[in-house]
C-alpha cells in the first residue's frame, strides 16, 4: 500500500481510468459484433453499424485506449469480414 500522498492519488486516478477504458473496449467489441451480424443477416442498417464501429475504433485510438496500429488492424479485419459475408450472401 502506498503511503505517499501523490501515489495514493495516482492509484485513485488509475482506477477511474481503468474502468473508463474497460467500458470503451467493451463497447468496441459490442459494436464490432453487431456490425458483423448485421452484415451476415443482410440488414438494411448494416452500413450504419459498420460506420459506427469504425468511428468508435478511431475514437478509442485517438484517446489512447488502444494503440493506433491495433485500431488499424481491427478496422482492416472488420472490413474484410464484412466484405466476405456480403459477397457470400
Amino acid at each position: 500500500m502506498a503511503n505517499i500522498k501523490s501515489q495514493i492519488k495516482r492509484n485513485r486516478q488509475n482506477l477511474v481510468r481503468q474502468e473508463r477504458n474497460k467500458a470503451v473496449r467493451s463497447e468496441l467489441k459490442t459494436r464490432t459484433r453487431s456490425a458483423v451480424t448485421a452484415a451476415e443477416a443482410g440488414a438494411d442498417d448494416a452500413d450504419a453499424k459498420l460506420r459506427a464501429a469504425i468511428q468508435r475504433i478511431d475514437t478509442a485510438a485517438a484517446k489512447g485506449v488502444i494503440h493506433r496500429n491495433a485500431a488499424a488492424r481491427r478496422k482492416s479485419r472488420l472490413m474484410a469480414k464484412v466484405a466476405q459475408t456480403s459477397s457470400e450472401a
